[in-house]
């Protein structure tokens, strides 16, 4: 008998079949809805209230706000008051203002591998990370799937990716996705299951993980997996998740992949990727060393605590190159909380930086620090697509957190590494 992967084992499961081949439509049940306030209540009422019905079950239901926090508009007032007046009258989980949603989701302790997840944003496939088939859908799917818990898919094929070996110092998850967009493109994923396996995998902490699952979405993957290990139930368990050990939630040996591809996790240098695209990518020594106007360290993809860490291990000792702005958005206020204990935001402060609200801010094009016209700027975000971040005339690079935070020191396109020697050597 043909072994199974781990996304064919959990779909399976949520169709109440013993077994699932990729090909074959589906309806499954959905064990978690996340909706946000951009996407979320604003958008799914009126098509409850045109239906004539309720949420198929509130307690499977989590609303996050975001996307408008912090609310400093006439618009995002008016959204947010409607979004927290939704999460009273619908008897739903609500965390308001406490960061984004595919970071607050697990360290509040919703996810456990093994679930079906749908999330109303596209970069919802961060779940699985967990070890949780998540995946991103639009409101008009999302309204129906709070009707009624269900929701149909195709079952995927697998696109295993392994990195073998270990990453160097200076080189981190995001340089993984870049390398990965740059070689594989942003339909490599072909809206399928991308898994992600290896030892360098194995050696990463669950939020550098998370970085991984998230950028399945610029893959062009459906979902973004990583079985679940003793690093992914220490961390639930901390969450209070309650997740209980399955060693099952893994692809066998046996079975029938769509594709597999093998890195050298070893070879791999920090990358930056040019505007206006994450394809765009290339390892930092090949980029142009351009001006850069403005450097931001924020988003799910990276501003966590880890990426605050790890940026602040290169700006510590540090001031910002002239004419430099460094805006920092850490991704949850929990996050925040830590890094400010352990003395990493005073770092920041102290070479200059501005600190944003946690939320999902220029990342998704909101707030007031939009990118002007002609403006050039370095970010750990996951995208960079042309007028994305503000104006369209302003161009993005993306880089790691690490890559941010040495480039506005220098005040260009610059190398980690040179900064991490440098403190090696002192």
């Amino acid at each position: 008998m043909t072994g199974t992967t781990l996304a064919q084992k959990i779909i399976a499961r949520a169709a109440g079949r013993q077994n699932v081949t990729p090909g074959e439509v589906v309806t499954v049940g959905v064990d978690l809805a996340m909706i946000h306030d951009s996407g979320g209540p604003r958008r799914v009422e009126p098509i409850l209230r045109e239906l004539g019905v309720g949420l198929w079950d509130a307690s499977k239901v989590v609303l996050i706000s975001d996307h408008f926090v912090p609310g400093d508009t006439e618009e995002g007032a008016r959204i947010l008051d409607l979004t927290r007046d939704w999460a009273s009258k619908r008897g739903v989980a609500f965390h308001d203002g406490q960061g984004i949603c595919h970071v607050v989701l697990p360290e509040r302790g919703h996810l456990k591998p093994g679930m079906l997840v749908v999330g109303g944003d596209s970069h919802s496939p961060t779940g699985g990370a967990f070890g949780a088939y998540m995946f991103g859908v639009g409101a008009t799917e999302m309204a129906g799937v709070l009707a009624t818990g269900e929701i149909w898919l195709k079952v995927p094929e697998t696109i295993l990716i392994e990195w073998s070996k270990q990453l160097r110092p200076g080189v981190v998850a995001k340089d993984i996705m870049l390398a990965l967009c740059g070689r594989l493109g942003m339909d490599g994923g072909r809206y399928q299951a991308v898994e992600y396996t290896g030892d360098a995998i194995a050696a990463l902490s669950m939020q550098e993980r998370m970085t991984l699952s998230n950028m399945a979405a610029e893959l062009g993957a459906q979902v973004g997996l990583i079985a679940p290990d003793a690093t992914t139930y220490a961390f639930l368990d901390a969450a209070g998740s309650g997740a209980v050990e399955d060693a099952s939630l893994r692809t066998d040996r046996d079975a029938s992949l769509g594709e597999h591809h093998v890195f050298n996790a070893a070879e791999l240098a920090p990358q930056v990727a040019a505007p206006h695209s994450p394809a765009n990518a290339m390892a930092v020594e090949d980029a142009p060393r351009i001006s850069l106007d403005i450097a931001y360290i924020g988003a799910c993809t990276g501003a966590k605590y880890e990426d605050l860490k790890n940026a602040a291990a290169i700006l510590r000792g540090h001031s910002l190159a002239p004419g430099m702005t460094l805006l920092i958005a850490p991704s949850s206020k929990r996050d925040q909380d830590r890094a400010k204990k352990e003395g990493i935001m005073r770092v920041f402060e102290e070479a200059g930086a501005r600190i944003l609200p946690n939320a999902c801010g220029i990342c998704a094009g909101y707030g007031a620090d939009r990118l002007a016209a002609e403006s050039r700027c370095i970010s750990s975000t996951a995208r960079n697509f042309k007028g994305r971040m503000g104006d369209p005339t302003a161009e993005v690079w993306l880089a790691s957190p690490l890559t941010v935070a040495a480039s506005a020191i220098a005040g260009e396109i610059a190398d980690p590494r040179d900064y991490l020697h440098r403190r090696e050597v002192a």
